[in-house]
């Protein structure tokens, strides 16, 4: 079986993030592995075309950044402590970036939540998860926001 040393656990900070945080943090424990944990903050780019400035929308965004940071700090020191852990905020789209940060981070694995968007909602928005499970090279632990009922 191969060994899992590190471990990309991706958040968007919502309330099914410390589920997905804590199926991460059983992994590195069992295993002794690494966690880099990721936030992905929109960059806004798309909005450009809609006469909205672009030094307004750097700014929205350079806020979120500083923000999340600040969250991400207190987010690994409560879900990850006594593991070697860090945290990355980064911007852009964020299956591309989560992709990115896995191969960047050599990751062994990606933990991840889903939101269980269906209908109009999936084709507007599509599925972060879904794009990641299709395209990582390692692999990825998906896990829904609530426990079934």
């Amino acid at each position: 079986m191969p060994s899992v040393k590190n471990i990309l656990c991706a958040v968007d900070f919502s309330e099914g993030s410390a589920r997905v945080a804590a199926y991460a943090a059983t992994l590195a424990k069992a295993t002794g592995a690494a966690v880099c944990c990721v936030y992905v903050a929109p960059s806004l780019a798309e909005y450009v075309g809609f006469n909205v400035p672009q030094a307004a929308l750097d700014t929205f965004v350079g806020d979120v950044v500083e923000s999340a940071g600040t969250t991400m700090h207190d987010f690994i020191d409560e879900h990850f402590k006594g593991l070697p852990a860090r945290g990355q905020v980064l911007t852009g789209y964020p299956a591309e970036e989560i992709l990115k940060a896995a191969t960047e981070n050599h990751a062994d694995m990606i933990v991840m939540g889903t939101h269980g968007r269906t209908g109009i909602d999936r084709i507007i928005f599509g599925s972060v998860a879904e794009k990641v499970v299709k395209t990582a090279v390692c692999p990825v632990l998906t896990v829904k926001p609530r426990e079934a009922a």
